[in-house]
């Protein structure tokens, strides 16, 4: 039996069990964990992690605002590009093309190289967030080009303090946060660099450089006499493997992102040093929040990994704080990893109230700077934002919002539009979000009727009916309803159904309903269609979304 099917057999039918020590052992790999490892109520196994709660400070929240900036910026050409540039053919390898040469002459190590960061402000960034009512703040560190943005000892050479910035971009952002009373996240996603960058030992199949390969295998010896003389390339690309099963096909990338479907399965040091890389990172950042691009933990199920980072997350939290204050994400959770984690649907949102704590985390943009985004004037609005995350919030979730930031640093200024334009919003409402809790029906409307169904990690935002003035989002804290109406009545009347004269929910009658930012109460009455209540007020500047509170 090959190995690939032994490791999918074994996580099938002994889900708890850690797979790591054992295969390295069998590989005669065993190596001792480098970084100091905490031990204590949790251990590295999905029943132990099942005790996690997510703490209330992240409950609270409600909203977080994500840097998911990194060298792939630079060339603010859009999402993947370290990936794209290698696909023959496609829009970002024709960019590449015209903007740098051929990939087997310029490859993404000489993109980081041009990476400069020169006009990078975090202090003044991380301001504008929290002014916009974020209460947690995320920053990239690692994508799937393997490159860490922070002081690295497990890529030594390839991370921001080295190569590109040449600034500890993790540091910067993790002072920023501190300095404005935030708690501060990483999001990690290079345990996919092994097969993501695959595409990088490809060469063209057309034209005057058909069959010259592309950079990704070259090694230390190849770099004499250039600006990386003395560093490895494989340090950054890990292509020294056979290519997964059809590899060529650059959808397979998304078939084989839990480890399985032929890909080229990671060698146990390829983990290992993932493993380290991200114990160092949590070691030396602190950070309260780790988001990981990954099918439930990374290189799960082919190692332990994760696993055991997950544990020394939580027995660290507790060490310092004496609870677990410490946040997880995963995608693409079965019913028991829900409970060791919270559960993060990518660019979409639930369907209905989560028993547990769960996040959409998604991006104005593209996750990488766009400059055609910027050019087409494509940029979510403010109203979109604010509608998900008054429907995410209703549910029980959280919203972490990516503001793509340019490669010198900075935002433009439609993005910067938009970012205080949300802020001006939840001057006005954010009672009704912040510190609540799910009513006992997360909303009524006819956007309801027609939402998407979940695919894969999320990804069904802006399937569904649009949100309009019928739409009603409720929230509740000190025994009061908070419902959020996405739009502006034409008669100037709002039909709240859920609350009629005979509801299940009302647990005692309403006394004075408010509009939120106005203070004036509102005249009302219920009957059996509804509670009907006028608006009398003079409409609120941003009225695509008002919030009634009900006492």
């Amino acid at each position: 039996m090959n190995r690939r099917l032994l490791l999918k057999q074994l996580a099938a039918t002994l889900p708890a069990i850690v797979l790591a020590p054992q295969l390295r052992a069998a590989d005669g790999i065993l190596n001792e964990e480098v970084e100091k490892i905490i031990t204590g109520p949790f251990s590295p196994d999905w029943k132990s992690l099942s005790a996690y709660q997510a703490p209330d400070w992240f409950r609270n929240a409600k909203f977080g605002i994500w840097a998911h900036w990194g060298p792939q910026c630079q060339p603010e050409y859009g999402d993947w590009y370290a990936r794209g540039m290698y696909q023959e053919g496609s829009e970002q390898y024709k960019y590449h093309l015209a903007t740098y040469g051929h990939p087997s002459k310029f490859g993404f190590k000489d993109v980081i190289n041009e990476w400069k960061a020169e006009s990078w402000d975090p202090e003044e960034l991380v301001s504008l967030y929290k002014k916009a009512g974020a209460r947690y703040f995320m920053a990239l560190a690692n994508h799937h080009d393997n490159f860490d943005l922070y002081k690295s000892k497990y890529q030594k050479n390839w991370n921001s303090t080295k190569i590109g910035p040449k600034k500890d971009l993790i540091a910067g952002w993790r002072k920023a946060a501190s300095n404005n009373g935030l708690p501060f996240g990483v999001s990690v996603h290079a345990a996919h660099a092994w097969s993501w960058m695959e595409t990088a030992q490809r060469s063209d199949k057309n034209g005057t450089m058909a069959g010259i390969p592309y950079d990704g295998k070259l090694t230390k010896v190849d770099g004499k006499g250039k600006w990386w003389e003395g560093l490895d390339p494989q340090a950054l690309y890990a292509q020294q493997h056979v290519l997964s099963e059809n590899s060529e096909d650059n959808r397979m990338i998304h078939k084989q992102w839990d480890w399985a479907e032929g890909v080229c399965v990671p060698t146990t040091a390829y983990c290992e040093k993932f493993f380290n890389r991200t114990i160092d990172l949590i070691n030396s950042y602190d950070p309260d929040l780790v988001y990981f691009d990954d099918t439930a933990l990374p290189l799960w199920p082919v190692s332990d990994a994760g696993l055991r980072i997950a544990a020394h997350l939580y027995n660290k939290s507790i060490k310092k704080n004496g609870k677990n204050e410490a946040v997880i994400f995963g995608k693409i959770l079965d019913q028991l990893q829900r409970k060791c984690m919270v559960w993060d649907i990518e660019r979409g949102q639930s369907n209905a109230i989560e028993s547990l704590s769960w996040q959409t985390d998604t991006c104005i943009g593209n996750w990488h700077y766009d400059k055609r985004v910027y050019a087409n004037k494509r940029y979510k609005s403010a109203k979109t934002v604010i509608h998900t995350l008054v429907d995410v919030v209703s549910k029980n979730g959280n919203l972490l919002l990516n503001i793509p930031v340019k490669g010198n640093g900075t935002i433009d200024e439609e993005e910067r539009k938009v970012v205080e334009e949300i802020g001006a919003w939840m001057d006005v409402n954010s009672e009704g979000i912040y510190d609540t809790r799910p009513w006992l029906v997360f909303g009524e409307g006819p956007a309801m009727e027609s939402a998407a169904p979940l695919a894969a990690q999320g990804f069904n935002e802006g399937k569904g009916k649009p949100f309009s003035a019928s739409d009603i989002r409720f929230t509740t804290k000190n025994n009061v309803v908070y419902a959020t109406v996405l739009g502006w009545p034409t008669d100037g009347k709002i039909i709240i159904k859920s609350m009629n004269s005979s509801s299940q929910y009302l647990q005692k009658k309403i006394n004075s309903i408010q509009l939120l930012g106005s203070s004036g109460l509102l005249t009302f009455e219920q009957n059996e269609i509804g509670l009907v209540v006028n608006l009398e007020e003079k409409k609120p500047y941003l009225n695509y979304a008002f919030t009634l509170k009900i006492g």
